[in-house]
């Protein structure tokens, strides 16, 4: 049998920066909440959870690189909506935020956690916070928090 390595969902004594954009806020507020709530029912204490807001998700990856480069954080949870419009500024934003946040991630000093939604429309992104398909800010946090501790089996 091979030798398995994973990650818990233990929380206790980690340190967490949340992101979360400003922009399409009636979305963003839900996937905050949904992260807090995971991290809360992971042991995670108040005190260890520090919140950036940022105007836009377009803005995230520069914060998600200060925050990393104060070494004061095990990981960093990326919250943001982008929903399409009428233009292609969607795809252009979408394809930013993504890569900015994989290069920083590829790094490898903390992991980060991408809770950035993309969606088609007002609907989509609403099921995306907290309906239909679940909350993506919880699923960022909990992946933030796995991630931390399969790191440090390494």
């Amino acid at each position: 049998m091979p030798n398995i390595i994973e990650g818990s969902l233990a929380a206790q004594g980690l340190r967490f920066g949340i992101i979360v954009s400003r922009f399409n806020h009636f979305i963003t507020d839900k996937l905050l909440e949904g992260a807090l709530d995971a991290l809360q029912r992971s042991g995670a204490e108040e005190k260890n959870i520090e919140i950036h807001k940022v105007p836009g998700s377009f803005e995230i990856p520069l914060m998600a690189r200060r925050l990393v480069d104060t070494g004061g954080y095990d990981a960093i949870i990326c919250l943001g909506a982008i929903i399409r419009g009428g233009t292609i500024h969607y795809d252009h934003i979408a394809a930013e935020v993504t890569k900015g946040i994989a290069v920083l991630n590829l790094e490898g000093k903390v992991p980060i956690s991408l809770g950035v939604i993309t969606a088609e429309d007002i609907e989509q992104a609403i099921e995306r916070a907290g309906t239909k398909m679940g909350n993506k800010g919880e699923d960022a946090a909990l992946a933030a928090v796995e991630m931390v501790n399969l790191l440090k089996k390494i």
